[in-house]
């Protein structure tokens, strides 16, 4: 029983819902390899962001706990405009995401709509992504501490524990970088830093 209850309180931390908005400790910025997500889903919806070239795409920026992360606040903010999410879209992919984002993350910056996703293009255009990967003319398989190494070598502000690269379906999926309120890189908390260990990850190149 005692397992159970911890287990139960230990998921209630690592995901609250209707938080007050503004309250949080730092943020985490998803960069997902867009080759990844057409071939995991994208393709299968025919989504338009699969005929693009894009290759590091913004997720999302996502506030955090040091132990769990907040959503689906509460806020007083009115909700995007099509043309503001649409506007996001030669970074994410679609303005469908960046609604998905603002709803789901952004209203739990205690931010206005528009002040969220100027500082998510904000934070994107602060990373430098390793062009290397772009050049990639054929699938490979590779450690994913390559794709760690690769973002500390272009950015030396990046410690190892500022940032984490996660895998899905034995595929390169996302490289998460921990950044400060200001978007100074910081460490991460622990139930961020979950590298994936895999030696022969999948990565496809852009299309």
């Amino acid at each position: 029983m005692r397992w159970m209850i911890g287990l139960l309180l230990s998921a209630a931390v690592a995901h609250a819902e209707g938080e007050p908005a503004g309250e949080f400790d730092y943020y985490v910025m998803a960069l997902s390899w867009s080759p990844t997500w057409c071939a995991i889903e994208g393709d299968a919806r025919d989504a338009e962001q699969c005929d693009t070239d894009l290759g590091w795409s913004l997720h999302g920026l996502w506030p955090q706990f040091h132990r769990g992360y907040p959503s689906y606040c509460n806020t007083v903010e009115r909700a995007p405009s099509r043309r503001e999410t649409g506007e996001m879209a030669d970074i994410m992919g679609s303005g469908g995401l960046a609604w998905h984002q603002w709803k789901k993350h952004g209203v739990c910056t205690g931010l206005s709509s528009n002040t969220y996703f100027e500082l998510s293009r904000e934070a994107y255009g602060s990373i430098t992504r390793p062009d290397v990967f772009r050049r990639l003319e054929e699938e490979v398989r590779l450690p994913a501490s390559l794709v760690e190494e690769a973002f500390i070598q272009a950015n030396p502000q990046l410690e190892p524990d500022m940032l984490t690269v996660t895998c899905r379906d034995r595929r390169i999926q996302e490289v998460r970088i921990c950044l400060s309120k200001d978007l100074d890189p910081v460490p991460c908390g622990q139930d961020v830093v979950r590298d994936c260990t895999q030696k022969d990850a999948l990565f496809a190149p852009i299309r």
